[in-house]
Parts: C-alpha cells; sequence; structure tokens
C-alpha cells in the first residue's frame, strides 16, 4: 500500500480531534454535574465517551477497508467531536433543554450517526469494488 501523506494527516487530526472532543465532553460533564452524586456522574462521563472510544475501536479496525471508506470514517471521526462540543458547550443547544437530557441524546444520536455512515459508506465501496471486476 503506497503512503498518502494527505490521508496520513487527515487521520492523525481527526485521531487529536477525537482526543480533544472525549476531554472537553468530560469537562462540560464535570462542570455541569458539580451536584450530582459521584455514581451518576461516572455513569455519565462513561456514557458520554462512548461514542469516542467507538470511533476509536473503529478507526483501529478499519485497516483493510478501502481508502474512500476510511476517509469517510475520518471525517466524521472530525465531524462527531466538533457537533457534540457544540452542543455541550450550549452553542446549539434548543431552549429550555436540560443539561443532563443533553449528555444522554447526544451519545445516541452520535451512535446511530456512526453505524449509519459505516454501513452506508461500506455498502457504497463493496458496490465500487465488485463493479470494477
Amino acid at each position: 500500500m503506497k503512503k498518502n501523506p494527505a490521508f496520513d494527516f487527515l487521520r492523525t487530526m481527526a485521531v487529536i480531534m477525537l482526543l480533544v472532543g472525549a476531554l472537553g465532553s468530560i469537562g462540560f460533564v464535570l462542570n455541569k454535574g458539580r451536584h450530582t452524586p459521584i455514581f451518576l456522574l461516572i455513569l455519565f462521563v462513561g456514557w458520554v465517551l462512548l461514542p469516542y472510544i467507538a470511533l476509536l475501536i473503529v478507526n483501529v479496525l478499519s485497516k483493510p477497508w478501502p481508502v474512500p471508506a476510511r476517509k469517510t470514517l475520518c471525517i466524521l471521526m472530525l465531524l462527531i467531536p466538533i457537533g457534540s462540543l457544540l452542543i455541550y458547550s450550549g452553542i446549539w443547544r434548543p431552549a429550555d433543554t436540560r443539561p443532563a437530557a443533553i449528555f444522554l441524546v447526544v451519545p445516541v444520536i452520535s451512535h446511530l450517526l456512526i453505524v449509519a455512515v459505516i454501513a452506508v459508506t461500506r455498502k457504497l465501496t463493496r458496490n465500487s469494488v465488485t463493479n470494477k471486476k
């Protein structure tokens, strides 16, 4: 496999953004949950980190995937942390929404988006490989 500096840079930035997003998300959870019981706070932190962990695992498992599918994954790894942080910060939060609801819903939406994008991308790349044969 040839080295692709642009793709290597994209992948590196995606992993860095995942780490920044995970740390930022933890910061928002801890800030909003200052008065929350510790057990519940630990559950929230774990729940909020799940999309980041899932993306890191998929990133490792995606090594044999075609390059277009891996590029799509990297773009998703950039967009989910950015969107999550914007929502957690309150910039994209609907009015009169309780913080707990945001920290419950955003990971669910992130997981649905991850599954949908990966499924569609894998299907499209399989079809393009099949059509080339």
